[in-house]
């Protein structure tokens, strides 16, 4: 099964444009959902993806790319 990633593209923490391309390059098959994601009160000032249904949070976009390629990281290895 692929991994899923949910962003939304009405919050203000993140540029989507940069976010999209960088993950596609973690993980090229995965299926990438835009759209509000009902989490407007982070999304005004922490970047945040909702990967396979978890929500991953952090203070801006250089911290969420790492913590999403290590979270698909450890995925492969289990």
């Amino acid at each position: 099964m692929n991994n899923e990633f949910r962003i939304c593209d009405k919050c203000k923490a993140t540029n989507i444009k940069s976010l999209v391309q960088k993950l596609k390059l973690i993980d090229p098959d995965a299926n990438i959902i835009i759209g509000c994601q009902n989490l407007c009160g982070i999304g005004r000032n922490k970047s945040f993806v909702i990967f396979n249904h978890i929500p991953i949070i952090t203070e801006n976009e250089d911290e969420l790319i790492k913590e999403i390629t290590k979270k698909v990281q450890q995925k492969k290895i289990s």
